[in-house]
């Protein structure tokens, strides 16, 4: 005989108000939903009283009761989105067991949920966009959607307007296979260095700095000063801004939603 909530759970899925319960947990706040499919298959989401380990699961938030570790979550409309400028120096985590400085310790503890939507290496500068919008981090952070990022890069040695287009047009060989950028323009220069800014959409690990130094230009600084629609602006090194709904709304239609 089946399992009462077995029941109750197939007549949720055949409402057109259920959703999957990975999708309801990320616009609660805890996550992406591929964190939040991990929060599932640990065994740590209750539905109506019952353990829910079953990925495919859906659900109906406004008829039914969820709760992770416990305690029950509350839905809401209305998100936060932080554009924060990461000083060098500080992980980009939000806690770190080496007692290093975080995010955490830049935009405290006010907003619980708000997590990061990709990263920068612990030597570079710049933009990372925080929020609590599981879905929207969901769609900045995949590959598919290829948002752009623009990066002020300072290189050791003069790089000719020959190199710089050779790495738009043709790109270089890395271990983990080719990649060009999107747009690189010589800004300045001097007898020893040269400054440059930077387009790309890939975001293969610190693959700024790893482009440069495979043709003998190691990076000396890296500052990243805008995701897609969204500049850093006037946003001082170890400060933050809230997003306007504008600018919101710019950048979750550049990635789709």
């Amino acid at each position: 005989m089946p399992h009462p909530y077995s029941r109750a759970k197939k007549a949720h899925q055949e409402s057109e108000s259920a959703v999957r319960l990975q999708k309801v947990l990320a616009q609660a706040g805890f996550g992406s939903r591929r964190k939040c499919e991990i929060m599932i298959t640990d065994g740590r989401v209750e539905v109506d009283g019952e353990l829910v380990t079953e990925l495919g699961t859906r659900v109906d938030p406004k008829k039914q009761e969820i709760r992770v570790d416990g305690s029950r979550i509350r839905l809401s409309n209305k998100h936060v989105t932080l554009a924060l400028n990461k000083p060098k120096k500080v992980l980009s985590a939000m806690d770190d067991k080496k007692g290093r400085w975080t995010l955490r310790d830049i935009i405290g503890d006010g907003y619980e949920r708000v997590f990061h939507m990709g990263r920068l290496d612990y030597d570079s500068e710049g933009l990372i966009l925080m929020t609590d919008d599981g879905e929207l981090s969901q769609h900045v952070m995949h590959p598919r959607y290829e948002i752009p990022k623009t990066y002020i890069v300072t290189v050791e040695g003069r790089i000719g307007g020959n190199i710089a287009r050779r790495l738009v047009k043709t790109g270089v060989q890395l271990d983990d296979g080719w990649i060009k950028l999107d747009q690189c323009t010589v800004l300045d220069q001097s007898r020893d260095f040269s400054m440059l800014r930077v387009v790309l959409h890939s975001g293969r690990n610190r693959i700024v700095r790893r482009i440069f130094g495979s043709i003998g230009f190691p990076v000396v600084r890296l500052v990243r000063t805008q995701i897609g629609p969204i500049k850093l602006g006037e946003v001082k090194p170890g400060s933050y801004r809230v997003l306007s709904k504008a600018e919101v709304d710019s950048l979750a239609k550049a990635v789709g939603l």
